[in-house]
């Protein structure tokens, strides 16, 4: 074993430890090749990535027992971010599916879910403890504060409201399942991968992999009234700031 007394001992040591390392990575979606972010997050790991409009972003339970507790943060301006009672309020709908806007509170869309085959989520319970520090870690790394961590959307973990109004946890969907958002600004993503404060099953491996996919905003079939005008709102404050740099 290579001693670590001195400096060059504790470098030997690092490097050696460095080129037997297995870092796991995710499977790429069919096609996508060279992914702007493609990570495995372990139970009890975090991830912070800032990314373009337009971006492509999957989540995905490879293992049948992630918990990713998930905010979204406008790029440019961090003190607008996702607010989840607007995310379930302005759609009429607490559960999220494809289709489903995550809102600020500025009446804006930051991202849309284009595909979901877990349907086991929750935007009722907020993230556990250890989630929660998580996320300030991963913010502190995008200079925010704990204060700018806001309530989260919990994905893999399914939480549903009985009759009574006492919340009733459904687990997991199973191994293999994902969700995609299709993002409409440019996003700091924040993301734990700890258990859920209603559901203590231990944390498996969530993927994070992340693709321009720009054209596919004008693909989105939204129809419903309240989503039209959020994205509305979206582009108008889109082309305004463009408009703005453009000038100077």
């Amino acid at each position: 074993m290579t001693s670590t007394a001195t400096t060059n001992g504790a470098r030997d040591h690092a490097r050696a430890q460095a080129a037997t390392a297995t870092i796991a990575r995710p499977d790429l979606p069919a096609g996508i090749t060279d992914p702007a972010v493609a990570q495995r997050i372990p139970a009890g790991g975090y991830a912070g990535v800032v990314l373009g409009r337009g971006s492509r972003v999957r989540l995905g339970d490879p293992f049948g027992a992630a918990c990713a507790h998930l905010l979204l943060l406008r790029a440019e301006s961090p003190w607008e971010r996702m607010n989840v009672a607007d995310t379930m309020k302005v759609p009429w709908q607490a559960y999220l599916g494809a289709g489903h806007p995550l809102l600020t509170d500025q009446g804006r869309v930051l991202a849309t879910i284009v595909s979901d085959t877990s349907g086991h989520h929750d935007t009722l319970c907020g993230p556990s403890a250890q989630a929660r520090h998580a996320l300030h870690l991963a913010g502190a790394k995008h200079g925010l504060a704990p204060r700018d961590i806001a309530p989260t959307v919990t994905l893999f973990r399914g939480v549903r409201v009985e009759p009574g109004g006492a919340l009733r946890t459904t687990g997991a969907a199973g191994a293999g399942t994902a969700v995609d958002l299709l993002l409409h600004l440019p996003a700091i993503l924040l993301v734990a991968n700890a258990p859920h404060p209603l559901d203590p099953t231990p944390a498996t491996d969530l993927d994070l992999v992340a693709w321009a996919a720009p054209g596919e905003l004008n693909a989105l079939t939204g129809t419903d009234p309240e989503y039209l005008r959020a994205v509305e709102n979206t582009e108008q404050a889109w082309r305004a700031a463009h408009t703005q740099e453009d000038l100077q």
